[in-house]
Parts: structure tokens; sequence; C-alpha cells
């Protein structure tokens, strides 16, 4: 844990770019990533076969790549009660807010007489990497599918990598059948990606791959991104925390020791104009990890700002993957937030919510990517198709847009416009 100085650092955009700096570059795999899509490319299921044998069992034999009906039927009956009534929470509070992001067609009438609708067309099918092996995300799996399912693709697949034991979890399994997904596959890492972006025997091509993973996933899916949509690019994840005056700071180290729990390269950190808060934070952090040594304090930084408005600056201009306001001073500054992958406001509105029940989706932009994108939604699977009907506005357009294209030195483009001036006068 450390204590930042904002003046050193220069001001907000420097303590950020300190921020940023904490987070170790990610080595390159882009050379062997390269080569696995090369052999799923050539030699489809087999080579997605002896890569998960290499990569997931250790060198034992692997199970089929598709997950059968009645494994997906034995799954729901291997989970416990209460784990499958959060999980229905979950599917129903995160397909309404998904629902309520789906835009409906529009039509121009501009003034030359043509009409343009932008139609919304969502793509024909999808599929959901949920990382696993030694853990089980089936929160992830709502989190894509519903999301999929809210945006209209009937055909959702989900893939994740199986256990030593050549088994997906079946938490994750009890997911995918608890929301009706037919095709599941034992698979992971970027052969699972390049499965599904090229289509093996098995496997179905897709049109859109969303879910974070390693960087084997990553590297995957940037490098297939011209053939297949994405959702983003996954890094480690982040959280910052905002406090103010009157903020409870014992909740506050619950939801930052909460975050580290993510693993090796996350990054929280606390910023309050207040330094006894800061104080009182640092007390809060250093007693629960003590009774808790397997949560690692070296990613945490606290920054004393000169008011909220600078510690709202600071949080703008790190563009957290998660951003917390506690305290009413801070509370107040919730509309002055611009880059956030999501923003929690209040004391009860723990981060953790928003990863399983709140409703929010947890697939998140990272690394600052929250700048320039947004939480996964229906928009990552939908597109917009213009619509264009031009009519008895032909001949206006024609005299407009020939003499451009002339310019440009498409001479056929002008003949073509033109030529409706041509047949509007034979009429």
């Amino acid at each position: 844990m450390a204590l930042g100085d904002l003046q050193r650092l220069g001001g907000p955009e420097g303590a950020a770019s300190y921020l940023r700096s904490l987070i170790p570059a990610p080595e390159s795999v882009a050379e062997p990533v390269r080569q696995i899509i090369s052999e799923v490319r050539e030699r489809g299921d087999r080579a997605v076969q002896e890569f998960t044998e290499r990569f997931d069992l250790s060198g034992g034999q692997a199970r089929p790549l598709l997950v059968s009906a009645d494994e997906l039927d034995d799954a729901i009956r291997q989970l416990k009660l209460d784990v499958v009534a959060g999980l229905q929470v979950t599917i129903t509070n995160v397909a309404e807010v998904a629902q309520a992001g789906v835009g409906s067609d529009v039509t121009v009438d501009l003034a030359q007489g043509q009409r343009v609708t932008l139609r919304e067309v969502p793509v024909s099918s999808a599929a959901v990497y949920v990382p696993g092996g030694r853990a089980a995300y089936p929160s992830t799996v709502v989190m894509g599918v519903v999301t999929a399912r809210a945006a209209g693709v009937i055909d959702v697949s989900v893939c994740s990598p199986p256990g030593p034991n050549g088994e997906i979890h079946p938490a994750v399994l009890g997911a995918c059948r608890l929301l009706g997904v037919e095709r599941v596959y034992r698979m992971g890492g970027a052969q699972a990606i390049a499965a599904m972006a090229l289509g093996t025997e098995t496997v179905k091509q897709v049109d859109v791959i969303v879910g974070p993973g390693n960087l084997y996933v990553q590297e995957a899916k940037l490098q297939l991104s011209s053939m297949v949509g994405i959702d983003g690019l996954a890094g480690p994840s982040d959280l910052l925390v905002i406090l103010g005056a009157d903020a409870d700071t014992g909740l506050a180290a619950l939801d930052l020791l909460a975050q580290a729990e993510h693993g090796s390269g996350s990054l929280v950190g606390a910023i309050s104009p207040s330094g006894p808060v800061l104080e009182a934070l640092e007390r809060d952090l250093t007693q629960i990890a003590q009774a808790n040594p397997e949560l690692d304090l070296a990613d945490c930084v606290l920054f004393e700002t000169s008011s909220p408005k600078e510690a709202v600056a600071l949080a703008n201009a790190f563009a957290p993957e998660h951003l917390e306001l506690i305290g009413a001073d801070v509370e107040a500054l919730a509309p002055a937030v611009r880059t956030a992958g999501c923003l929690f406001i209040g004391a009860p509105s723990a981060t953790a919510f928003g990863d399983y029940v709140a409703g929010s989706n947890h697939v998140l932009p990272t690394g600052g990517a929250a700048r320039f994108a947004s939480s996964l939604s229906t928009r990552h699977f939908r597109r917009r198709m213009p619509e264009v009907r031009v009519g008895p506005a032909a001949e206006k357009l024609a005299r407009a847009g020939a003499p451009i294209a002339e310019m440009e030195g498409f001479a056929m483009h002008a003949k073509s416009m033109r030529a409706r001036i041509e047949e509007n006068e034979q009429l």
C-alpha cells in the first residue's frame, strides 16, 4: 500500500499516468497465438483437441468438444438451490437492463425527397467465452448469453476450458442449461477463439465473440478481429473509490480488498479530499488484510486531493473499470463522472453487486479503455444497416453528386447517377 503525492506527480493527469504505470505491461504472445490460429485453420478439431490436452489437461485425454444435453441436465442437479436461485435473480435483472438498451429503427426524410432508414439488425450468431479451468464463473455465462439474447441473437454458444479432469465446472454448465444454451464446447485459450472465428468440423463459426480471458485469449481476439466481431480486449481489473468526508471506510476497505481478489495485476486505489478519512481507510485495510493474508495490497494506492472536484478529475483521467463514490459530498458529483466502465454511487452500492446481481454487466472496459468503450451491451450484438429509398429525389441528388464523383476520378459513378436523371426525363 502506498500514499501517492498528487502534486509531485503533476496533478490528476500525472497521477493517472502513475497509476497506469503500476500495472505491468503484458508479455507478447503474438507469435505463439499466430501459430495456434494457423493450426486450427488447417487442422480444425484435431488441433483444438491437441492444444486442449497440452494446455488444460496436462497431457491427459481430451473429452469430446461438444458437451451433451444429458451433461447439461446433470449439472443443474449438482448445484445448490441457493446458487440456482441467485443465478435466476442475476438472469432476470441483467435481461431487464440489457433489453432497455435495444434501439429501434430510425427513419429520416431528407430535403431532396429521399428517405434513409437506419435499421437495427442483430447478428446471426454469437459465442461467449467463459474463463475456467481451476475456477468457475457462471456469472460470466449470464452476462454474455442474456445480453446476446436481449439483442435478438437466437444462436448463442458458450465455450469454457476444461479442468485437469477434462470437465467444465458444473456451475458453468448449469448456468448454460438455465439459459437454454444448447451448444457448449470444452475448449479454451487461443484455440477456442480461433475455432469459433474460423469454424471447424464440430465448432460452428460465429459472427461475434465476447467475454474475458487470459493473454492468449485477448491476443487471439485481436488477431481475428477482422473476421469476427469482439467486445474489446480485457486486461487486469481495477477499482477506484472516491471517499467523502463522511464516508464509511470499513465498507470501502472491503470493496477494495474484494477487487484485489481478482489476482495479480489488479489495481485498487482510493481518493479523498480528507486526510483523516484516508488514514482511517488505511487502518481498516491493514486490519482486514492481516486477517486474510492471501490478499495482496501491494497495488493499492491512496491519494489525497484538494477538493472533491479534483478527486473526480483524477478518476476521469484514469478511466477506471469500476468507480465508487461514497459520501454525500462526492456522490453529488456523479454527473461529472465521464470515464468509468461502471459507476457505483453510495455506500450500499458495492462493486460486488455489479459483478453478480445488480443488473449491470460485469464485462467492462479495462486498461483505461473506458475513455472510448462501454460495458458489454446489446450494441455489441447489433448493427445499424442503412436502407435508402431515393425515389423522385434522384434528379436533385444526381446534379449534386455527379460533379463530386467526376472530381474524384470516378466517371462511372457520375454516369450511374446521371442515368437516373435521364430515366426520370423519359417517364
